[in-house]
């Protein structure tokens, strides 16, 4: 599986924080139910790898990826716990080389075109523009399609139920990242039901 395999999964990547691993499976079939995926399941808490693990173990038809990677040792561990892909907030020459190195797709963050350009320099296609609205939004992606007419995005930060259609109608634009599919607080009540809704309307974006 590529990136742009994962990226054409949904036209939205939820970005999830699990607090409780025991949530993990029940969230990803309530996703997978609504037509989402692909699944950016942010290292922000201590139970993140576990339900990295649980999801591919138990849930086959999701795609799980560990997201806020910032340093090899983060390659290493998701690479460990079964993810299917990495996302990062930004790019550092010793992530680069980690995440390539693994062989799991890399989808890394950029804001500005200069890293967007040491990102394509070794070899990838495929970014997440972060923080999305503070780097200029639709206007940037746009601005950024110029120069850069193969590159293909992933924005988040700001994205939501909202705007998310303006993303996409963008041609460099694969598909969005956000929150709002699964909420921290809508996970942690259990409410699945409400999550399943709310990735069935986003999968009708596309």
């Amino acid at each position: 599986m590529t990136i742009d395999d994962i990226l054409q999964a949904g036209a939205v990547m939820p970005v999830v924080v699990i607090d409780d691993a025991v949530h993990a499976v029940p969230l990803a079939r309530a996703l997978v139910a609504g037509g989402i995926r692909a699944i950016e399941i942010t290292l922000r808490t201590g139970a993140a790898l576990d339900a990295v693990q649980a999801i591919a173990r138990d849930v086959p038809d999701a795609i799980p990826g560990v997201g806020t990677a910032l340093t090899g040792a983060d390659v290493l561990a998701a690479l460990d716990a079964g993810a299917k892909f990495i996302v990062s907030p930004g790019a550092t020459p010793a992530l680069l080389e980690a995440a390539i190195g693994s062989g799991l797709p890399f989808l890394p963050g950029i804001a500005t075109a200069s890293e967007l350009m040491t990102a394509m320099a070794a070899g990838l296609s495929a970014f997440k523009f972060f923080p999305a609205a503070q780097a200029g939004g639709v206007e940037g992606l746009k601005a950024l399609a110029g120069p850069f007419p193969h590159a293909r995005f992933c924005p988040t930060g700001g994205v939501n139920a909202a705007n998310a259609a303006t993303y996409l109608a963008l041609p460099n634009v694969a598909c969005v990242g956000g929150s709002w599919l699964a909420p921290r607080e809508m996970i942690a009540a259990g409410d699945f039901a409400k999550i399943e809704q709310l990735a069935r309307a986003a999968a009708a974006l596309r």
